[in-house]
């Protein structure tokens, strides 16, 4: 298995000259940063279905019976809805091994959320409408990290889907190397505080079905089940107070080894993120730094404190 995430992206995400006016929507941070971390596999469902480059625009369509038709602005009758459907049928059964996908805004192929509808004659309708493509992703992997380039400038959005992919791609990494109850558990364990991050009603609904392991004699059952669950949950963004509750749970771990001067500036900087003064970096920083003076097997497993290499600055914005 490939050791880095493999993402899907839509092809003029990646510089490529494949957009329908010959031109492209190159994203810096993914090709130029992320880049680094993950490899890329690219398409361009309008070309993949036969289309040139130039080409006319399209546009999607809903019809009087709420069907949804990709169809030629120029040519309304020309509808290539078929095509695209016999596209994504042969192409989405091949991509189980992804970690994240994506894809372009906007567009009645890939865009993932507010796309322009329009009538049967021709009427601008509003904003409502998903791509062709997209639409049959995300119901063929419902769990697969999906976002589109224009909600990847938003740096919570940004950091939620970094972190979704490499969680997935671990996950993914650990059903290849082959299923083991051991390996499930120990994979969940590591990710327990991530999870009260994201949301702690989900975080506590997962610990019984983990529990119930043991009941499973089918574990790729179970790790379907879990997978679907897992990634339903770190979906949900962390939110600052979900942060600050971890972070302070981690601060009694070294309440017996810290002298009331450390405990009182721990206290102070979780305190200062909590309030939106500093970023996570500053507590996560000084809580790592005592986790080297005292060290704890719980916490140094915990996948929270590097779910992504840290060298893509995510954790550096305020929010």
């Amino acid at each position: 298995m490939n050791t880095q995430p493999v993402i899907g992206i839509s092809g003029c995400l990646t510089g490529s000259a494949v957009r329908f006016d010959g031109g492209h929507k190159r994203m810096g941070f993914v090709m130029d940063g992320l880049g680094q971390w993950v490899a890329f596999q690219p398409v361009c469902p309008e070309m993949a279905i036969g289309l040139p480059v130039p080409r006319p625009a399209l546009r999607l369509v809903q019809t009087s019976d709420g069907d949804f038709r990709m169809r030629f602005s120029h040519a309304p009758h020309d509808d290539v809805t078929e095509k695209m459907a016999a596209f994504t049928d042969t192409y989405l059964p091949r991509l189980g091994a992804l970690s994240g996908f994506i894809v372009c805004a906007k567009s009645p192929s890939c865009g993932m959320e507010r796309v322009r509808l329009y009538d049967e004659k021709g009427n601008r309708g509003r904003k409502e409408g998903v791509g062709l493509f997209t639409r049959a992703l995300l119901e063929a992997y419902p769990w697969l990290p999906v976002e589109e380039d224009g909600r990847l400038h938003d740096p919570v959005l940004r950091e939620n889907f970094v972190e979704r992919v490499f969680a997935l791609h671990e996950l993914n990494t650990l059903r290849a190397n082959g299923l083991t109850r051991r390996a499930l558990l120990d994979f969940h364990s590591r990710y327990k505080l991530q999870l009260l991050a994201h949301h702690q009603a989900g975080y506590r609904k997962i610990g019984p079905f983990v529990a119930s392991l043991h009941e499973w004699e089918d574990l790729d059952a179970f790790f379907v089940a879990y997978r679907e669950k897992l990634m339903a949950i770190l979906k949900k963004t962390a939110s600052r107070e979900n942060h600050t509750n971890v972070l302070m749970h981690i601060q009694g771990y070294f309440r017996e080894h810290l002298n009331s001067r450390q405990r009182g500036e721990l206290r102070d900087v979780i305190l200062h993120y909590r309030n939106g003064l500093l970023p996570i970096l500053a507590p996560l920083t000084l809580l790592k730094h005592y986790l080297g003076e005292y060290p704890d097997r719980y916490l140094l497993q915990q996948n929270y404190f590097a779910p992504y290499p840290e060298d893509l600055g995510l954790r550096l914005a305020v929010n």
